[in-house]
């Protein structure tokens, strides 16, 4: 026991020097994209690789989340200011990836008509110079990709707008300080410790389909700087059918960002939890940026779920 507390503590005071470092030298992990020749812009990528999902970075953004919340004990108007920053930023994104709807549709349309009234078989775009040419069969398996970006990219923008279904067997029938000790709880024991297992299985997936050899969550620092020396990039273009879509690593992407903004989610709804906790029922939805539906009907919808 003595010796998990020990762990625990000098990795958290580590986080301070290891954030200090990479902050201060970018070049030990940026290398690689400025070039691709020696072995050190390699290795700086399988550093990357490793600290990404390390326990290292783990304690970084603890040691951050823990000095927000302190910051925010003493000095409420600062945390309101992130809170409100974090909820802003996620809107924006929920909201201009919730336009992937759209051309999903449009797409689908496109492909209907070209594929049975036109007879067409491929699409060629060329609007700079470059033509891309692809079967149709590619843009109709691209679909899932924007039915992805929806998912992924609108579940934080989801959650700040109370559009998820929730079970309510014992939420509605308590208080007001009783349901915002709920919310932490809830975020802390269950929302941000399975989007932290997320990222991890999905960060060395990811990079598996882009970088030879394999990486893997087992590999060390010393093993990593050692596979550089062969590393090459292997991008993963393979699709299910012959023609078919073929940038499966994008739906790889959607899943790192999924963990990434829900995980920040996750903590501005910790700290306006928090926040509402102390200030009391007055300061419920304080700050929160909704939207206008429109409709009495989606606006009472919206309000039961």
């Amino acid at each position: 026991m003595l010796e998990a507390i020990t762990w625990f503590f000098t990795n958290l005071a580590l986080a301070f020097y290891n954030f200090g470092y990479a902050i201060l030298n970018p070049s030990s992990w940026l290398a690689w994209t400025q070039g691709w020749e020696t072995v050190e812009d390699k290795q700086s990528l399988m550093r990357l690789v490793y600290y990404g999902a390390s326990v290292e970075f783990f304690f970084v953004l603890l040691a951050i989340f823990l000095i927000i919340t302190v910051i925010g004990y003493f000095l409420r108007d600062f945390l309101w200011g992130i809170v409100r920053g974090l909820e802003g930023a996620l809107n924006l994104i929920g909201r201009v990836a919730a336009w992937a709807g759209l051309i999903m549709v449009l797409q689908q349309i496109m492909i209907v008509f070209l594929q049975r009234i036109f007879r067409v078989s491929e699409i060629s775009i060329g609007p700079f110079g470059t033509t891309f040419t692809r079967d149709l069969s590619w843009y109709s398996e691209e679909l899932k990709l924007y039915n992805a970006m929806i998912v992924c990219l609108c579940v934080a923008w989801t959650f700040i707008q109370g559009g998820h279904v929730r079970v309510d067997l014992v939420y509605s029938a308590v208080s007001h300080r009783t349901k915002r000790a709920i919310d932490m709880a809830g975020t802390i024991l269950f929302m941000i410790p399975s989007l932290v297992l997320i990222w991890l299985f999905s960060w060395f997936f990811f990079w598996r389909s882009m970088i030879t050899p394999a990486t893997s969550a087992s590999d060390q620092l010393d093993r990593l700087l050692l596979k550089a020396r062969a590393a090459r990039w292997n991008v993963e273009t393979i699709g299910f059918s012959p023609n078919g879509f073929d940038a499966y690593f994008l739906f790889k992407v959607l899943i790192l960002l999924f963990a990434a903004t829900a995980f920040l989610q996750g903590c501005a709804f910790f700290w306006r939890s928090w926040l509402e906790y102390r200030e009391g029922e007055m300061s419920a939805g304080r700050y929160l940026d909704k939207d206008i539906l429109g409709d009495e009907d989606a606006e009472r919808v919206a309000e039961i779920h």
